[in-house]
């Protein structure tokens, strides 16, 4: 496994062995100790997958008392694959990474906690599937308006505008967002 830094230190890129032959391939999404070594610790707890369709934008989210740290890979399709360092005592607080995440690239970010997450769907279609070190707990949900000025990440979008969910529409940008509700290192 291929392990590449980011910007954001804590945050990897990862690039699995696939081994391929006339049958088609196989690849090892997630083996403990390759995995600790690139530093996407565990232990994970719960599975996500998620079918979107083209233009979807799901993001910026976080959870603060109970933070997941996520391990990203697509099954089908293509997104843009965002995180954003919400720990509002780091020297990277407000900075983001993003990269292209897809089946044919059989890339994988791992987010971890602290972070902000969240994707763009760049094909007609994208399951998206995600280990994650925390159970989702919806009264701990939060999150940051996708299009935040002062982060400014640069969205790919396809559409003028995005899909977005109207819990995502009517986030709030960093700046506005009370102290209390971000995490710290």
């Amino acid at each position: 496994m291929r392990i590449i830094e980011t910007e954001l230190a804590e945050v990897k890129l990862l690039e699995p062995q696939v081994y391929s032959d006339e049958r088609g391939s196989v690849f090892e999404s997630y083996q403990k100790e390759r995995y600790d070594v690139a530093g996407a610790l565990g232990p994970f707890v719960q599975d996500n997958l998620v079918g979107s369709k083209l233009g979807v934008l799901r993001g910026l989210h976080y959870q603060l008392q109970q933070p997941q740290a996520k391990l990203v890979t697509v099954t089908s399709g293509k997104i843009f694959d965002v995180a954003v360092d919400i720990r509002r005592n780091s020297v990277t607080f407000g900075k983001w990474i993003g990269y292209e995440l897809s089946v044919e690239n059989r890339r994988q970010l791992y987010v971890p906690e602290g972070f902000a997450h969240g994707y763009y769907v760049l094909s007609d279609w994208a399951d998206v599937w995600y280990k994650c070190t925390n159970y989702y707990h919806p009264d701990d949900d939060y999150g940051i308006l996708w299009n935040d000025t002062a982060i400014a990440v640069v969205w790919p979008l396809v559409n003028d505008a995005p899909i977005l969910s109207a819990k995502d529409r009517d986030r709030r940008c960093l700046e506005d967002i009370a102290e209390e509700l971000l995490p710290t290192i």
